[in-house]
């Protein structure tokens, strides 16, 4: 069967890369400096490619399990779109490659660092070390995303800056109150697929008080920022609004406990972090 470039794309994950790009170019604009269209650009083109890589690479480890589950068996290499050869993982390390050698020689050192260290975290640490393996699985795996905030940061100035290291640690304990909510909705495929996530560790109703807990540190964390004085009071309004919301969402699984919540309490996750990063944007274009 002949394979055409089409094909390919959905290996890249592009929604999953959209919002890793767009915590780095949120922590690029919270450095505060140093901030160019130019910059933004290849910030975009450098943190697109390394995802895309690291999705690649995903795909490739994954293909077993994909093939299980019946909300990735369709995923191109285990629908028989693309094979599952050695050009996939070439293209993925190729991406990668080519993403970490933009940064170092076009933005810098640092932030080629921090991309480098999310596309591992991901593609090494998380994919093929704890996901079959630990329900600690997504949370050591969220690094990426606080990486990749973190080499947003870096790209405004290689030195350290605060604002970028907070959000990151807010972008940490966001990762699991997000995947809980999703490894609730899907428990019973990642049963069947050997995945020990936590639903399937400790069953729903403690994971729903695992995700509260979380929420809350997440939404204390979120403050740290005005704590320290970086953001003022779009930022914390929006902190608190949505803080506000997304634990209400919770409150409402622990005591709803079903896939509809779930998949309300997920979605409402987005919600939350959009309107954080939002805020952080607005801060940054009045201040």
């Amino acid at each position: 069967m002949q394979t055409a470039v089409k094909d390919y794309l959905p290996l890249f994950k592009f929604r999953i890369c959209s919002l890793i790009t767009f915590s780095a170019v949120v922590g690029l604009i919270s450095a505060h400096r140093n901030i160019s269209f130019a910059n933004i650009f290849l910030l975009i083109v450098a943190t697109m490619m390394a995802s895309a890589g690291a999705s690649a690479f995903n795909h490739y480890f994954d293909t077993d399990i994909d093939a299980v589950m019946q909300r990735t068996k369709r995923r191109p290499i285990p629908s028989g779109a693309v094979g599952h050869s050695k050009a996939v993982l070439i293209i993925a390390i190729g991406l990668f490659a080519t993403s970490i050698l933009i940064t170092f020689k076009m933005i810098n050192y640092m932030a080629g660092i921090h991309l480098f260290l999310g596309g591992f975290v991901y593609a090494v640490v998380y994919t093929v070390w704890l996901k079959r393996r630990s329900w600690l699985n997504i949370v050591i795996g969220g690094l990426a995303g606080s990486f990749a905030v973190l080499a947003g940061g870096a790209s405004a100035a290689p030195e350290l800056c605060m604002p970028p290291v907070l959000l990151s640690i807010t972008m940490f304990f966001w990762t699991p109150s997000h995947f809980w909510s999703f490894a609730i909705l899907y428990k019973e495929e990642y049963e069947k697929a050997g995945i020990p996530m936590l639903p399937n560790v400790i069953g729903e109703g403690k994971t729903a008080w695992y995700i509260f807990i979380n929420t809350i540190v997440l939404v204390i964390s979120s403050f740290l920022p005005v704590f320290f004085g970086y953001f003022g009071i779009i930022y914390a309004l929006a902190a608190l609004a949505s803080g506000i919301f997304f634990i209400a969402m919770n409150i409402k699984l622990l005591f709803t406990l079903t896939k509809e919540v779930a998949r309300k309490n997920f979605r409402a996750s987005m919600v939350y972090l959009s309107g954080l990063f939002l805020a952080v944007i607005i801060e940054r274009l009045i201040g």
